[in-house]
């Protein structure tokens, strides 16, 4: 056996066991076998992936009251392995426009940011709740139809998750036909027995109605002794 020099200080030990070596190596096999092999000829999303010449985009218009100038945001995606089994559409990078200058240089480091996430590969999909958390010091907005936005960032989160949605890498939570059949009873209830005008123009929900802290909609009421909200089903009951 050769001499070994040790020129670290030794700060933990542990005796290994005859057996030991046997359960790793067993471990390392049941690994393996857990491991989903991947085809070697499918392009996976990583930071290294050329731009093609030409990529498939959406562009969405954010219009707030807080501006005289409207947004517009595109989002172009990358289609991977075009014609195969594995054909899967990814978000590459965002562009955001505006005639208003005051927001250039945030426009141009959040745009830059999320495409590199977006290009790095893997769940892009925390970007939504990151961008959706972010509120305005001086107080949102509401849109039309009774929708309150927190910040125009949170808009950017709103259009990402809609475009996400739509290439269907986030699910649209929907609530099951059953549920949305109540909703609509006790909505029509509530209505014909409060005659009531609508709080907000385009908004198809009673006046007084509460915001919902779930979806952000001025919809909640009470109905049958609970708060439960017209638009997405929360209800304080469960």
């Amino acid at each position: 056996m050769s001499a070994q020099k040790i020129d670290r200080k030794i700060v933990k030990y542990r005796v290994v066991k005859p057996g030991d070596k046997v359960e790793e190596k067993a471990e390392a096999k049941r690994d393996e076998t857990l491991v989903e092999p991947r085809d070697a000829k499918v392009i996976w999303m990583h930071e290294k992936l050329e731009r093609p010449e030409m990529l498939v985009g959406s562009t969405y218009k954010i219009k707030t009251p807080v501006s005289d100038h409207a947004m517009y945001v595109t989002i172009n995606d990358i289609v991977l392995n075009e014609g195969t089994e594995h054909e899967q559409r990814r978000p590459f990078e965002i562009f955001i426009n505006s005639k208003n200058l005051d927001h250039f240089q945030w426009i141009v480091a959040l745009t830059r940011i999320i495409s590199a996430v977006f290009r790095k590969g893997g769940d892009v999909t925390f970007l939504v709740e990151e961008l959706k958390a972010v509120f305005d010091p001086r107080g949102g907005y509401w849109q039309a139809g009774g929708k309150f936005m927190p910040s125009i960032i949170a808009e950017l989160g709103h259009v990402i998750e809609k475009h996400l949605q739509m290439i269907g890498l986030l699910r649209d939570p929907e609530m099951d036909e059953h549920r949305r059949k109540l909703i609509e009873e006790k909505r029509t209830e509530y209505e014909a027995r409060q005659k009531q005008q609508d709080a907000f123009a385009k908004s198809h929900y009673p006046q007084g109605a509460q915001l919902c802290t779930k979806c952000s909609t001025a919809a909640v009421v009470m109905m049958d002794g609970c708060m439960t909200c017209l638009n997405c089903g929360d209800s304080k009951c469960g």
